[in-house]
């Protein structure tokens, strides 16, 4: 895939919502090749909001190679998630050790040869407006691979 078209949809739908007010507070990407051996370690293609350790990252791409979402926890950054709910290409977590009154979460998206991970605070809500920018990501992104 062009980088240069990945770069142009992260910066329009991605870049633009990570923040104080916006739907997520941290978003990364990370190239991702199921069929690859797990010795390659994936590589933070973009990462907003977050400075995220490639290690943790390789990390949690070996969790999700495992197929074992409910049955394990993953790390990112400060907060450990446990998954409440698993689709076709994508899942939700929520995190276990978070200080916020509101809760934090996760969403996790394979998207073609991409991992995509939005991080948000807050509960329902939160996660819809969350889903609806990472979804629209997405769709743009698939929508250049056809």
């Amino acid at each position: 895939m062009e980088w240069a078209f990945v770069h142009k949809i992260w910066e329009k739908s991605i870049s633009s919502n990570v923040g104080s007010g916006q739907p997520l507070k941290a978003a990364l990407l990370l190239n991702y090749d199921p069929n690859a051996p797990s010795r390659l370690m994936s590589t933070i293609a973009e990462q907003e909001g977050i400075m995220a350790d490639p290690t943790e990252m390789c990390e949690l791409i070996s969790f999700v190679k495992r197929n074992k979402l409910q049955k394990e926890s993953f790390v990112i950054g400060q907060n450990q998630y446990l998954v409440t709910s698993i689709h076709e290409s994508w899942f939700c977590a929520r995190s276990m050790s978070t200080s916020k009154p509101a809760g934090e979460g996760a969403i996790l998206m394979q998207t073609g040869a991409f991992f995509l991970i939005g991080l948000y605070d807050g509960s329902i809500g939160s996660a819809s407006r969350a889903m609806v920018v990472l979804d629209q990501f997405s769709w743009q992104l698939n929508r250049r691979n056809h």
